[in-house]
């Protein structure tokens, strides 16, 4: 008889979820008696055969069979994805413990910290100076005078009329002096502004260092013996350098240091315009107008004074050959570094 079959059907299923132990298990439970092949659809389709007279008690039995076991079922199933989670948010003390992506300094910065570095261990201090400067400083205590040709040597933005992007840091040279007394040794790092024309080559923007040593009898035998022990503790001691005359307008004599090519070993090629040699830096004897300027007696004291721009010696070391990259932010390139 049909209440006969609901009733060992409730005692069967009460007594098969007490062995379900996992999500597996709760399936094959699930489909031995809810599916639609499964034991209570087919009391279901039983109960349609039932006598007219026996349908009420038997239809109530049925539903309340269907009740329970969806009730139980559920009530499980609730509870094992409980479980779940509460196994999968669990911290294993003893797996170790999570590798976090460490940044790095970038290539420029890194190269900065190198040159520092050097020049600290010969006994320079460092010091820095603001990026927006007067004419003042940027031009006329450098002895450039209003309408100097050598004011177009750099191509300037200019704010006001008497303020700029400075185009390079010598401006802090003249703030160091006017408030130190001889003897001076500084180089002065930072950035820089010109408006040129962005290529591989130039930018409108790049870092520069700055190096100046003033006291009694400093001699240009001394600035190429601290510019040669740079270059050495820098590039290698292998290096060969040559100096050449220039002009600047706040050294003289003025001179600008080259290397070897570091691509072509100095057979020449596209980088050094088959040269096969690079230049680095310029440099010379601080002239005495400038000294005029701070102050201090030319008659005394001499100088030197030199500059290099990172973004280049960067570009050398590493063989770098376009500019813009430094800037670019790719990280495939930053990461070589």
């Amino acid at each position: 008889m049909l209440s006969s079959k609901i009733e060992e059907t409730s005692k069967e299923f009460s007594k098969d979820i007490l062995s379900v132990k996992n999500a597996e298990e709760l399936e094959k439970l699930r489909i031995k008696y809810l599916s639609r092949n499964g034991i209570l659809p087919a009391l279901f389709d039983e109960f349609k055969s039932v006598p007219k007279e026996e349908k009420p008690a038997a239809g109530k039995a049925l539903n309340l069979l269907r009740n329970e076991i969806t009730q139980k079922y559920n009530e499980l199933k609730d509870k094992l994805s409980a479980e779940s989670k509460r196994s999968s948010s669990k911290v294993d003390l003893t797996l170790p413990g999570k590798k976090y992506p460490v940044g790095s300094k970038h290539i420029l910065t890194q190269t900065l910290d190198e040159i520092k570095s050097i020049f600290k261990g010969m006994g320079f201090s460092v010091f820095e100076g603001p990026e927006l400067e007067s004419d003042y400083y940027n031009f006329e205590a450098l002895n450039f005078p209003p309408d100097h040709p050598a004011r177009d040597m750099q191509d300037t933005y200019f704010v006001s009329d008497d303020f700029l992007l400075r185009t390079h840091t010598s401006p802090v040279q003249i703030r160091i002096m006017e408030k130190m007394k001889p003897p001076v040794r500084a180089i002065m790092p930072g950035r820089v502004y010109r408006n040129e024309a962005i290529s591989a080559r130039s930018y409108c923007m790049f870092h520069q260092v700055e190096g100046l040593y003033v006291d009694t009898d400093v001699t240009f035998a001394e600035l190429k013996g601290t510019l040669v022990s740079f270059a050495h503790q820098f590039y290698g001691k292998e290096l060969k350098y040559r100096f050449r005359p220039s002009f600047f307008p706040f050294t003289e004599p003025s001179a600008e240091m080259d290397i070897t090519c570091f691509i072509c070993e100095g057979k020449g090629c596209k980088i050094c315009k088959d040269s096969g040699w690079l230049e680095i830096l310029g440099c010379g004897m601080v002239d005495p107008n400038v000294f005029d300027s701070v102050n201090y007696d030319s008659e005394k004291f001499t100088g030197y004074a030199f500059g290099m721009g990172i973004e280049r010696i960067a570009m050398l070391k590493y063989g770098i050959t376009d500019i813009r990259i430094f800037f670019d932010n790719d990280f495939r390139f930053l990461k070589q570094f």
